[in-house]
């Protein structure tokens, strides 16, 4: 179960732009506007899970971290259904052939972010732990 440690609504508006691309006029979706509230066209909740800690770490490192909104296609145009922080989970959601939408994270969700990692621990790679417990058991049955 969600708690305020984990938990918060983000408010936020689509928009569409209309592009022509060798002769065919299409229209491309975007975010218009965000807003850490529950008040707005849209409104999704956003879940921190423990187990996306690195990717949450590596978003909040790049040059413009970013918040993900997995879209399901209608004849009204892209309806919300989920919203992450991790880019690791946008890219399994665009694995999925679904359209996802990003936008800048609020500076108010990027220090929220940094308080929830800050006191749950940043998530150390379970591969890379693996791989060197993995070597050092070899060193020692060769010695």
């Amino acid at each position: 179960m969600a708690s305020d440690d984990n938990l918060r609504h983000i408010s936020f508006a689509l928009a569409s732009q209309r592009q022509e691309v060798k002769g065919f006029t299409s229209l491309a979706w975007h975010i218009a506007s965000m807003g850490c509230h529950d008040n707005g066209p849209y409104v999704l909740p956003l879940t921190l899970m423990l187990t996306e800690r690195t990717a949450y770490r590596f978003n909040l490192d790049s040059q413009q971290p970013r918040l993900f909104v997995r879209c399901e296609a209608t004849d009204e145009g892209p309806q919300p259904r989920e919203m992450t922080a991790s880019q690791d989970v946008a890219a399994n959601w665009l694995d999925g052939d679904t359209q996802v939408l990003d936008a800048p994270m609020p500076l108010a969700i990027q220090a929220w972010l940094e308080a929830y990692l800050a006191r749950h621990g940043e998530r150390i790679e379970a591969g890379r732990k693996k791989k060197r417990a993995v070597a050092g058991r070899a060193r020692q049955h060769q010695e």
